[in-house]
């Protein structure tokens, strides 16, 4: 099963950061970095969520869904391309953030935004866009390995290549950063090499 953070060598990653860039005019290296960091924390929230019957139950029925049922990933050509992103992503992609943060979203960009150098609306906008795509690509997963709403956490899990205590320590950082900078560059320096520009983990994704 594919990790999603290898989703971003893809072509479908490409089209994402490209269409990301051109719609928030980030470079295209700033949108990577903003997600490589958003996708880990996305993932561990809703590992969160499906700790009980209704999150998991709510998450499966979503990504039953046909709009994440994978197909996404072989359309992103029309939805992103252009002069603008197509505005059922970007409504889709605020409804998925309501489900999965609740009212944390804002404090996700913020330090999001603080470790990359992007103004948090961007970020919040590049989270948007990209979650109809995280979405299509667990759907897809699912599908692939005949997934149950039992057996969700261990598909987050492997997807994410990541233990659920790292899973939870970023997505703690992420939300609960005191603001004074320090932790946020910890975060950075793990997930981007300390180059705010994302030269550490996107030139290994791209290199």
């Amino acid at each position: 099963m594919a990790n999603i953070l290898d989703l971003l060598k893809t072509d479908s990653g490409q089209e994402l950061i490209e269409g990301a860039s051109r719609e928030t005019g980030v470079s295209s290296d700033q949108v990577g970095s903003v997600l490589a960091m958003a996708m880990p924390a996305l993932m561990g929230a809703m590992k969160r969520n499906i700790q009980t019957p209704q999150g998991a139950e709510s998450l499966n029925n979503a990504l039953n869904d046909s709009r994440h049922d994978g197909s996404i990933l072989n359309n992103l050509g029309s939805l992103l391309g252009g002069g603008s992103i197509d505005s059922s992503l970007l409504a889709d992609g605020a409804g998925i953030l309501r489900h999965v943060l609740g009212g944390n979203d804002q404090r996700l960009n913020n330090n999001i935004g603080r470790a990359t150098g992007v103004d948090s609306g961007s970020v919040g906008k590049i989270i948007q866009i990209a979650l109809p795509i995280i979405m299509g690509f667990l759907g897809r997963q699912k599908r692939n390995a005949n997934v149950e709403s039992g057996g969700l956490g261990d598909l987050i899990g492997t997807a994410m290549g990541t233990s659920s205590k790292e899973e939870g320590s970023l997505l703690e950082t992420l939300l609960d950063a005191d603001g004074d900078g320090s932790i946020i560059d910890d975060v950075a320096g793990k997930l981007l090499g300390g180059n705010k520009s994302g030269g550490g983990l996107l030139g290994k994704l791209f290199g």
